[in-house]
């Protein structure tokens, strides 16, 4: 996959009912809901440049955290600036983005993975996997449902040494979620960025207007979290 790269970082689903509704009459909301639309063409327009390198390959998946919506750019999200130091510590890369507002583990799996499969090769395999993704299907009930099973089928498709983050939130759904994660990580299977126990104590000054989404400060905070992660794993090391 080269200059023909051609995924969408924008959502296929219309936005919610109560979403557009705050947007139309609480500014701050709005003001974070705008950038939905040029930060998905931004990533889109990178990752066609990205996905035409020949440097060991990151794939990033998930929503609009992965995506770096409540930034102040598309690249100051968490991804954005853990690229940045990556680059800083010498380790040659490029990153595909491949995150989308509002996607949920059932995007993940139609949408998501089969472009980091076909981005991937059995003699290139890509170097670094990343998933942050849940938050979206804990927020309400009717999602919720299925989630651990589906969260659970996303894990069996994910490659080896796969980066996954597990979810801060007390939902039954969410500490299941984390026991898998922390099953499969002590099989080796995986490599758990645990935001439950090092992730902020709190997010004050760290969320955007909306008071959902991350701000700079937020994603700095995340960006660390992962780097600690991949620098305990040994990842960068790999070859």
């Amino acid at each position: 996959m080269g200059s023909d790269f051609a995924y969408s970082n924008h959502s296929h689903r219309p936005r919610g009912p109560v979403l557009s509704t705050l947007s139309a009459v609480v500014p701050a909301v709005r003001v974070v809901q705008e950038q939905v639309q040029p930060y998905a063409a931004w990533w889109e327009s990178h990752n066609r440049v990205a996905a035409a390198g020949r440097e060991p390959l990151w794939v990033a998946l998930g929503d609009s955290m992965t995506q770096g919506i409540g930034a102040s750019a598309p690249d100051r999200g968490w991804v954005g600036q853990l690229d940045e130091r990556l680059t800083r510590r010498g380790w040659d890369h490029r990153v595909v983005n491949l995150g989308v507002n509002g996607a949920r583990v059932e995007d993940l799996l139609e949408r998501q993975l089969p472009v980091l499969e076909a981005l991937s090769s059995t003699d290139r395999p890509a170097a670094l996997v990343t998933v942050v993704i849940g938050s979206n299907d804990i927020v309400l009930r009717r999602h919720r449902r299925g989630l651990v099973e589906r969260f659970g089928r996303m894990l069996d498709r994910l490659p080896e040494h796969a980066v996954v983050s597990n979810l801060p939130n007390p939902h039954h759904e969410a500490r299941t979620i984390d026991a898998m994660l922390r099953e499969r990580a002590d099989a080796g299977r995986l490599v758990l960025v645990d935001l439950r126990r090092e992730g902020p104590r709190s997010w004050r000054g760290r969320l955007a207007s909306d008071k959902f989404h991350p701000n700079d400060r937020g994603y700095a905070d995340l960006a660390t979290v992962v780097e600690r992660t991949l620098e305990r794993s040994g990842l960068l090391s790999r070859p």
